[in-house]
């Protein structure tokens, strides 16, 4: 992996990496950067003009939203927030938990690498300008990844994987980016950065030190890792984690895989190592959460799932959602707020009862009687349009 542009300035001539997230997305870097001329580029300047449209539709239609909806009904968040099935979604991390001081991001996308930009060849920069939009179409259209599309978009061109986007929605979120290294993990969860050695089969990922307007600095862990029961016994990543635990989860158009026996484990670590958890029905089944150990607050409205993920309708999901209360953003795969739901479990204090949540971990819930939902119109995409069709799983 290539982390270039990733230290502090040390000469006039440095490329830093907060000068490079702010160049793609579309910000102007410092005066004295490198990369200033290049934002005379009729290229760069479209660029700019695109998301500075695109992303302020969003902070109007849903981050602003959501930040007011956190500050309302999450009174004291935990200081670590995990993030798991994420993909590179840090802007919606963010706006749930803007008070978290460490986040812990993970999917199987890889983190890729971010070049000097200066050093493209020509004609290069309007290229990888365009693939970053590319790679935004469906998260500012929808607020979730499609990972077919993300797929092939996070491998084109010389600025690929995760990190360009983590940069992007870092300088959109207004956060100053201080410095950026690899990281991997050992089988013990042991963590080791730049060329340490931390031998075969290890999780990589990169580590994001930022700073927001207040000053505080934080830090960003991004994962690729393989989530699946098999993949995540014989990682380091989970160990790695409850050095940081316990703290606040997010689950959002997560493809229903915690509904899967093949996910057990990962969804009980979430269980036994969150204060809170915000989900859409997308994320941990009602069946799997103890009424002893959580109090549920629903908002929205459960419409069910959409059609590719008809089979994962639930009744007791359904039930909760009559008294929910209203929320005016749309979220996860049911984007439009009239049709999205949230669920925000709160942990209660120990009881001093032992064992499991709730029903057997492998167990699946019982299969649900419901009708095939209508598959929902998209919205008109942010421009450039991806190509090809709609494939729904995703972040």
């Amino acid at each position: 992996m290539l982390f270039a542009a990733a230290l502090p300035a040390r000469a006039a001539d440095t490329v830093t990496a907060d000068d490079t997230a702010k160049f793609l997305a579309g910000m102007q870097p410092s005066a004295d950067s490198p990369l200033t001329p290049l934002t005379r580029d009729p290229s760069w300047q479209r660029h700019a003009k695109f998301f500075d449209a695109a992303f302020a539709q969003l902070e109007q239609r849903q981050l602003s939203k959501i930040r007011a909806w956190a500050d309302a009904n999450l009174a004291a968040p935990k200081p670590t927030m995990f993030y798991m099935f994420s993909g590179p979604d840090f802007l919606y991390a963010d706006a749930f938990y803007s008070k978290a001081t460490t986040y812990v991001l993970s999917a199987l996308e890889p983190p890729g690498s971010v070049p000097d930009l200066t050093r493209l060849p020509r004609g290069g920069v309007g290229a990888a300008l365009y693939n970053v939009e590319r790679s935004l179409g469906s998260i500012l259209s929808f607020s979730f990844f499609i990972t077919k599309q993300m797929k092939v978009d996070l491998h084109a061109g010389q600025i690929s994987g995760t990190l360009p986007i983590l940069y992007v929605f870092l300088a959109r979120s207004g956060k100053t980016i201080r410095s950026v290294s690899p990281v991997a993990l050992d089988d013990k969860g042991m963590a080791y950065f730049g060329n340490e050695n931390p031998g075969a089969n290890a999780v990589r990922g990169a580590r994001i030190i930022f700073a927001g307007s207040d000053g505080v600095e934080r830090t960003l862990y991004y994962f690729s890792t393989d989530l699946s029961n098999t993949g995540v016994r014989a990682s380091g990543f989970l160990k790695f984690c409850s050095t940081l635990a316990p703290g606040n989860s997010l689950l959002k158009s997560a493809s229903y895989l915690l509904h899967s026996g093949n996910f057990s484990t990962v969804r009980n670590y979430i269980l036994a190592n969150s204060a809170t958890i915000i989900q859409d029905d997308s994320g941990i089944p009602l069946a799997y959460y103890s009424p002893k150990k959580w109090r549920f607050f629903p908002f929205g409205r459960y419409a069910g799932p959409i059609a590719e993920f008809a089979g994962r309708y639930q009744e007791s999901y359904a039930e909760l959602f009559e008294r929910a209360q209203p929320m005016d953003f749309g979220i996860g795969y049911r984007w439009r707020s009239h049709e999205s739901n949230l669920l925000l479990s709160i942990r209660l204090p120990d009881d001093g009862t032992a064992g499991p949540e709730a029903t057997s971990s492998t167990d699946e819930p019982p299969p649900p009687r419901a009708p095939r939902p209508r598959v929902p119109r998209p919205p008109a995409p942010v421009q450039p349009q991806p190509r090809g069709g709609f494939f729904w799983f995703g972040r």
